[in-house]
């Protein structure tokens, strides 16, 4: 046991040495982590909310965006959620596999997957909105209502915004 801990002692040393700590940015200057972070946390907050309804936040997203829309192609719904279209493919499958949307091949374009709320998806959207209504005065209540109004249009905005994309450059 101590030849092992002396070993990964080592490693670690040698990993210092590769990428020292002091080079790091600090983790409370991190945007993206702060982010991720806030979003994990209130992801989680609606999801204890849902859960009697059998819907996770994302999927209550995306039956609600379908309810508002109408039928439309996995990529619209990946564009207007600001969300991978492999991300969103992996989050219709329960969807599909429960009756809650219906995939048929899109009517322009026969290549493309047409998503459509089916009687099911509207029923259970029905009875998961109380709790996302709850959820939604919940959490106004915890971080003040003004303050959650402009937590809404501050991060409209950052989604909004053209970040610069990556170049070969900076890889």
């Amino acid at each position: 046991m101590y030849a092992y801990v002396s070993a990964y002692a080592r490693s670690l040393k040698d990993e210092e040495r590769l990428v020292p700590t002091g080079s790091l940015p600090r983790l409370e200057e991190c945007t993206c982590l702060a982010v991720r972070q806030a979003a994990r946390h209130i992801t989680q907050f609606y999801d204890q909310h849902l859960a009697p309804a059998g819907l996770r936040t994302t999927q209550f997203s995306i039956l609600a965006r379908l309810r508002r829309q109408g039928p439309t192609t996995i990529n619209a719904l990946a564009d207007e959620l600001v969300m991978d279209r492999t991300t969103l493919g992996r989050n219709i499958l329960p969807l599909e596999r429960d009756g809650l949307i219906s995939v048929a091949p899109g009517r322009p374009d026969r290549r493309s997957k047409e998503l459509r709320l089916t009687e099911a998806g509207l029923e259970r959207l029905r009875a998961a909105r109380g709790a996302w209504k709850d959820a939604q005065t919940r959490f106004a209540a915890a971080f003040g209502e003004e303050r959650t109004a402009g937590l809404r249009a501050l991060m409209r905005e950052v989604s909004a915004t053209d970040l610069p994309p990556v170049s070969a450059a900076n890889c």
